[in-house]
Formats: structure tokens, sequence, C-alpha cells
């Protein structure tokens, strides 16, 4: 049997991927990549880039290219057999890479070769992926004794196993809620394109009427527009109580003993590593130096932003009650009278805002302003293997009609289809003697589908969604940096890996730039003058609200990691319920069970380390205040931040970058300016 995960293609094709394929191609590549470590740790030295870190590259680069198209169509086109594959590796991928960071022979071959007069005569890039590898040996327990080694690396596998069912509990339970509505009257409120995408939902399952269901863009509908209170608060219980013990699935894919299990054994690991707890643990790769400042960086925000964030509320309260006479204001009920309360105070209704983005102007007109900024020409590239129909595929030339990168994009929600959007890299950019690999992205996010001739219709939020991960897809696509270890968003700084992708969200408020991604639907008429000015004074509506919402998530993950006590279990609840009574303003019900569902720090990158979007939306915020100063479009500024930004990868640490490029360290100001917060 051919397995086209193993066959040298440029890109993955995904059509000929087959579940049966999976682990034979991970099994083989393993070997080969054990093989090739302890082929070139045979010699004994001495040991150089050449004959050890290069060819030990190209193995794990192999093995990188065949896991990506598995791991994305896993989170793209689930199915059981494609579950069960991707999950029949976990394991031994993890066990890998616990095996290479405890490989005492490899460790010492590092050392040496960073003792050796050879490392001066290395580049910058190459000398950081050295410190960055011995840094990475000690926090793989490298230094611990055979019995805890053994132990730290049983914890990493199950670690592993443990987030995947985590997020296979929250999809499962995400596409098993939906509810047939069969009378008009039970939808009043929902706008015309709403209606459309359910009625669409009945007819492909069948059914008469209308099909509501948790799939982000119906959630926010239905929260946002309808009328019919009990049918919101239905739906907020259904979506808050998602694999849970709580709700209409209560218990069926509870994920309570999964985030004690992670929660724990997280704790077990930092502790066998000599640090006090995860967080601690956590901060071993970020810009950070504390836990005392990350907290302290947090509580400071808060008290900055909980006072306005009180009065949003109390304003949202009094107007529910006197325009509507609703006294008792729930957790179902805030984004239904603050889209009311918009609509009233700045005639501004988010359908129609929607009018002027749909995506067929979207996603030109963000070209159109990237290759402003950085002289990039954007086209969409016709032929190519893909996991779905809805998804196009493009690259990117830069100013010398050099190639630098290719992207695919799937913009819209469906079954079987993680909830959420986010960048993962398909190819890294990787230089060798032969060759310069070029580096490909996948942009994901969960749109609303265009429905009937109508094109999809992006909220405002959405754009700034697509433009986020677009900054992403940037800094992974754009870097210059040709050895993998640090090239694109490689060995970046978790806590400034953000920076790129909240930056470009600036554009999305910029009125030229506006110009470029908006145009009415139907008669493709500008953003009328009026319309811009409403969004502009709408634009820190609820920003208070907005940020300490943000602050309470950031402060939960934290503490939960920081102040994690074995003989106490996670007191996830009560942990959440303390950030809570400090920060925020909107106290939830009792079933709510978010955290349930809180896969960026469960099942993602971001455990102890979601206070990252808070700590880069400071770098963000004055990197595109330079912007201010020198012109929203100013060239010598794009390209400045193209190259001391978005093309040096993680060859330096992100504070030298930033610096580089701002001429100075980072200050709040410029956040709390852009979020109507005085400093």
């Amino acid at each position: 049997m051919t397995n086209p995960l193993l066959e040298h293609s440029e890109l993955p094709q995904f059509s000929k991927i087959l579940p049966e394929h999976v682990e034979p191609a991970i099994d083989r590549l393993l070997a080969e990549a054990r093989a090739t470590i302890e082929t070139h740790l045979a010699g004994g030295g001495p040991y150089s880039w050449q004959n050890l870190i290069e060819p030990i590259e190209t193995a794990e680069d192999r093995l990188n290219k065949a896991w990506s198209p598995v791991s994305h169509m896993n989170s793209v086109v689930n199915s059981e057999a494609m579950r069960d594959a991707y999950n029949a590796c976990l394991g031994k991928l993890s066990e890998y890479s616990t095996e290479v960071g405890q490989n005492k022979a490899l460790q010492q071959a590092y050392k040496a070769i960073r003792d050796s007069a050879d490392f001066a005569r290395l580049d910058r890039a190459q000398q950081r992926i050295i410190d960055n590898a011995l840094r990475d040996f000690h926090l793989s327990g490298v230094d611990l004794p055979a019995d805890k080694q053994a132990r730290f690396k049983e914890i990493s596998q199950q670690l592993s196993k443990l987030a995947s069912q985590f997020e296979e509990n929250l999809l499962d339970a995400t596409n098993a809620w939906h509810k047939q509505i069969t009378h008009a009257d039970d939808l009043t409120g929902l706008p015309e394109s709403a209606l459309a995408q359910a009625k669409q939902a009945a007819e492909a399952e069948g059914k008469d009427g209308w099909l509501i269901n948790l799939q982000f863009p119906s959630y926010l509908a239905i929260m946002t527009y309808a009328d019919n209170r009990d049918l919101r608060r239905e739906h907020y219980e259904a979506f808050c109580t998602r694999a849970s013990d709580q709700g209409p699935h209560a218990g069926r894919w509870d994920n309570s003993e999964i985030m004690e299990q992670i929660l724990a054994l997280r704790h077990e690991k930092a502790q066998l590593l000599g640090f006090g707890n995860y967080a601690e643990y956590s901060l071993a790769t970020k810009m950070a130096k504390s836990t005392d400042d990350v907290v302290k960086f947090l509580e400071d925000l808060a008290d900055k932003s909980w006072r306005q964030a009180r009065r949003d509320l109390a304003e949202l309260q009094e107007y529910a009650a006197q325009q509507h006479g609703l006294q008792d204001l729930q957790a179902w009920d805030i984004g239904y009278y603050s889209e009311k309360m918009r609509q009233h105070y700045y005639q501004l209704s988010q359908e129609e805002v929607k009018a002027y983005f749909p995506d067929s102007k979207v996603v030109p007109g963000l070209f159109a302003i990237v290759e402003k900024l950085f002289g990039l020409q954007i086209s969409e590239i016709k032929d190519f293997d893909t996991w779905h129909p809805d998804v196009r595929f493009y690259q990117i030339l830069d100013r010398d009609g050099q190639l630098r990168g290719r992207f695919y994009l799937d913009l819209y929600a469906r079954a079987k289809k993680r909830g959420g959007a986010w960048m993962d890299d398909c190819v890294c950019r990787r230089k060798t003697e032969e060759s310069l690999q070029t580096p490909v992205a996948y942009l994901t996010c969960n749109f609303t589908p265009p429905t009937g001739n109508s094109p999809a219709l992006l909220t405002h939020d959405e754009v700034e969604t697509l433009f986020h991960e677009f900054g992403h897809g940037l800094h992974h696509m754009l870097t210059r940096i040709d050895h993998l270890g640090v090239s694109g968003i490689n060995g970046v700084e978790w806590d400034a890996v953000e920076l790129p992708s909240q930056f470009l969200e600036n554009w999305c408020w910029d009125r030229e730039a506006l110009g470029l991604i908006s145009g009415h639907y139907q008669t493709d008429a500008p953003l009328p003058d009026t319309l811009y000015a409403k969004m502009l004074a709408a634009k820190n509506f609820q920003a208070g609200m907005m940020m300490v919402r943000q602050l309470e998530f950031s402060l939960f993950d934290f503490k939960i990691h920081q102040h994690y006590d074995p003989a106490k279990g996670g007191r996830i609840y009560p942990t959440l319920q303390q950030v809570r009574d400090q920060v925020a303003v909107v106290k939830p019900p009792e079933f709510n069970r978010f955290a349930h569902s809180f896969s960026h720090i469960f099942a993602g990158g971001y455990a102890a380390g979601y206070y990252s979007y808070k700590w880069a939306e400071v770098l963000s915020a004055d990197a595109f205040s330079l912007f201010e100063e020198n012109g929203i479009f100013d060239r010598a500024t794009g390209e400045s931040f193209l190259h001391n930004i978005l093309e040096q990868g993680g060859s330096a640490d992100a504070m030298t970058l930033f610096k580089n490029f701002r001429g100075r360290e980072p200050n709040i100001d410029a956040l709390l300016r852009h979020n109507g917060i005085a400093a």
C-alpha cells in the first residue's frame, strides 16, 4: 500500500490520506528519527551543527510534515476512524518527545557544541536554538534520576491523552445538541441571515422549519437577537454546560475528572523539576519573569478597568429596566439587551454592519492592506488538494516577486469541525544546501456560511478575528529564519506570540483600511460615513466589561495552576468564584460550567499562559501607536515591523525584537487609551 504521508510531496495530499495510513507512517518516521539520533551520536564527536543538529532537524521535519495534516484533519473533518488513528499516535509522539528531551548523550553533545570554538561562528538563530535546546533538556527531566525520569515520561503521555479526550468530549457535546423550531413566532427578533442559516441547517437534515445548534454562529444569533427569553435561557444553558455534569447532557461527556487529572499531573510534573507549581514551570519559556509579575500585571489592569466595568453593567441594567421593564437581568439577557442598547444609544445594528462585510470583500481587502503595509502580493491558487470544498488556497509573493508563503483558508462553521479560530503550521521554513522550504499555514475560522445566493456576511468582531489569525499566519510565513527551531512562531515566547495577531486587528478600525475591506453585499456601496461614525462611537461600548471578563479568564487559569494543592484537588470552581468575586461584574448562574469547555488551557497551549493575550495586547497596542504617530500605512514603519518582528521568528528574545522596532520597552498607556479606559 502506498502511503501519502510518506511520499515526498510539497503539500499534503489530503484527499488521499485515510485513517489506516496514519499509524504506519508515524511508526516509520519515529523509527527513522530515533535511528538518526543514534547514528549521529555513535561517533562520539566532535559534534557540530552539520553532523548532529541538522540531520536530526531533517528527520523531525519529515515527522512534523506527516503529523500536521493528520492533526489538522482530526480538528476540521473529524470522524471516529480518524480520531482513533490520531489517538493511537499521541502516546507514541509524546514518548518520543520525552525520550529525546531525556537523552543525556544528546544533551552532552549539544553542550559540547555550545562550549566549542565553532559556536561563535554559528549565526544568531543557530545559537538561540542550541540555548533553547539546553533549557528544554532540563525542562524535559534529563537531570532527574532514572525513576523520576520514567515518571516524568509517563506524566507527559497521560497529559497528551487527557488533552485529546477533553477536546473530543467538547466536540461531541457541541455536536449532540440541536433544537428544531417549527413555529416562526419562536424565532422573532432573529435577522433574515440567521433565519436563512437555521432554515438551511434544517433542510440539510431533512427537517421542517428551522434548526439551531451549538455551533457558535447559531448560538451567537440566538443570544443576541431572539426575543424569546425562554429560548435564550435554554440555548445558554446547553452551551455553557457542554461536556459537564450539568445541562441537557449532564454527565455524558463530562470533563470534570479529566480536568482534575490534568491539574494534578501538571503540578506533579512541575514539582519533579523543582518548581513550586505549574505556573512557575510555565514561565520558564515566557517573557514574564515571575508569577508575582503576572498576577500584579493582571490585577493592576483589573483595578484600572473594574470601575468602568461596573458602570457598563449598571447602565445596561438601567436600560433594560427603564426601556423594557426587565428587573432581573440574567446571563442569557446580557447579549440581547446589549444589542438593543447599542441600537438605542448609537443607532448601530450589528446586522446593518454585517451587510457591509461580505467575505467576498473582506478577504481581498485584508490582502490589499498587508500589501500596502509590507509590500506583499497575495493571489489565489485554484488547483490544489483539500479536505473540504469550502477551503481556498493562496500564495504570498514579496515586493521582489519572491515566494514567501502559502496558506489554506477554511472560514465556515460546520459539523465535525472544532469550534473557534486558529492558525497552525503545515510546513515550516527551512533552508538546506539543496533547497529552501516555503512555509505553509492553515487559517481556520467558524463563520456563518453563505446562504442561497448571498455571500457569508461577517460581524465586525469576525472581521477582527480573521485579521487576528492572519497576523499569526504572517508571523509564520514571512520569517527569514532558515532553521526550524526558531523560524516563524517556533521558539517565540508564548506571551509574545499574540503580538502580530493583535497588532493587525487595529486596521479593522481605520477609515482608509475600512474602505478596502467593506462594501455592501448587494450594491457594493461603500461603508457610509454615518455608519462608520456610529461604529467608532460604539467602539468601546462595554469595553470595561469585556476587559474584566478576559482578566477573569486569565487570573482563573493562572491561579488554578499557581495554587494547586494535592490534598484539596483542583478546586476549579471555588477558585473561579474567588476570581469572579475579585474582578467580575457579571455573575453567571450556579449551573454555568464555563471551565469544562475552556480548551485553551485544558487542551491547548495556554495552561498558566492565558494571560498572554493581555500581555501581548500591551505590546501590540504600543507597536500600533507608532503607526498612529507616523501614518497608518507609512511604508518605513511597516517595513520596520516586517524586518524587526515578523521576519525574525524566535531568533532573539521578544523584548529585544520589540525594542528594536519601538526604540524602547512597551508601556500600558496605548492599551488603556485604545479601550477608552483612563490610565
